[in-house]
């Protein structure tokens, strides 16, 4: 992939990541999201699974599956169909890509220049750290310029 593609992607991606930002962090009701709004509209379970043509038992089991982090995503869209709602799906990194991405091509590209700095001090012949500096950057710039992939190998 190009990488003027590569940037591309990364900035799309980002951009439709940005209005689930505010909602990292925020937490769960206790018994999930399931029983919190059942029980606001004033649905008992009862009559919840029978909208359903489930039983009590089964959707009781869901919800509980569901406050645990154990439900699966095609399970809580149908129950959440079920009370009109509509299940909204997405995954927050916890630092935007951009810096996910520098931050790789900068350590790989100081493991490289690095590696070969402390074989040329066991000759006696370190570069000045000035020089070190310019060729960590340009390494990284390279990286960047490259495919991706290989920063994740």
């Amino acid at each position: 992939m190009s990488a003027e593609l590569n940037w591309l992607r990364l900035e799309q991606t980002s951009r439709a990541i940005q209005p689930f930002v505010p909602l990292r962090g925020l937490p769960i009701p206790s018994g999930g999201w399931l029983r919190a709004i059942r029980e606001a509209l004033g649905i008992s379970l009862r009559k919840q699974a029978e909208r359903l043509c489930i039983s009590a038992p089964s959707l009781h089991q869901s919800e509980l599956t569901e406050a645990e982090g154990r439900i699966s995503l095609a399970q809580l869209r149908k129950l959440a169909d079920g009370l009109d709602c509509e299940l909204v799906y997405g995954l927050v990194p916890r630092k935007p890509l951009l810096n996910v991405v520098e931050n790789r091509a900068e350590s790989i590209a100081r493991q490289e220049v690095l590696g070969v700095t402390h074989s040329m001090s066991l000759e006696d012949q370190r570069p000045s750290d000035n020089f070190v500096s310019q060729q960590i950057e340009k390494r990284r710039r390279e990286l960047l310029a490259g495919s991706w992939t290989k920063l994740w190998r």
